[in-house]
């Protein structure tokens, strides 16, 4: 379980191909301020996956190749940057909205839009995740927990603010570009003990 609120930023430092899909080789931006260990659970661009390794001071992570279809990881070159959060703790404040790591898909961003320091980012809103999405309701974008700011019938809109620009890699994106997201778990459960009931 996670937050959406980022701890570091790490850089992609290289990635070896496997038969099962892919070794991803991943630097912290601030290595002391981001303790991991082996076996210990990271959400890379919203994704959450398992600290196999840590050769020369870099964290290692098996990807299959289910993951690769389903998250933007496979996008990733030697260079990219990527958002990293360690699990919850249970005694840690909750400051954004359950995240489970498990990544819905990936949504294309459609448009960029600056406003002073703050950053308004459209993306397309996928037919089959639309029922999940409420105007003013959260969502996860490669890991980070948003507000949806406004709803379209076919996109949507978020706005971030100069730290989250700063603190993360949403203000690397352009349009073409495909994020994970996750949305609200709440929502899916909601869905499911209605459907129970008739």
């Amino acid at each position: 379980m996670f937050t959406g609120l980022i701890e570091s930023l790490g850089v992609l430092r290289r990635f070896t191909a496997t038969p099962e899909g892919r070794h991803l080789f991943i630097e912290s931006a601030d290595p002391a301020a981001f303790p991991v260990a082996l076996g210990d659970s990271v959400a890379v661009n919203g994704c959450c996956l398992t600290v196999a390794d840590q050769p020369d001071g870099l964290l290692r992570f098996d990807l299959l190749a289910a993951t690769l279809r389903a998250t933007n990881l496979g996008d990733l070159a030697p260079g990219s940057r990527v958002n990293l959060e360690r699990a919850l703790a249970a005694n840690a404040r909750l400051g954004g909205h359950f995240v489970q790591g498990h990544v819905d898909g990936t949504c294309a961003v459609l448009e960029t839009t600056p406003a002073g320091p703050d950053l308004g980012l459209r993306f397309e809103l996928r037919p089959d995740f639309a029922r999940y999405l409420v105007a003013k309701g959260s969502i996860a974008l490669n890991g980070v927990s948003l507000t949806i700011a406004e709803l379209g019938e076919s996109d949507f809109q978020v706005w971030i603010i100069p730290h989250t620009r700063a603190m993360t890699n949403l203000g690397d994106l352009r349009a073409g570009d495909r994020v994970n997201f996750e949305v609200d778990v709440l929502a899916k459960y909601a869905e499911r003990l209605l459907a129970a009931r008739g």
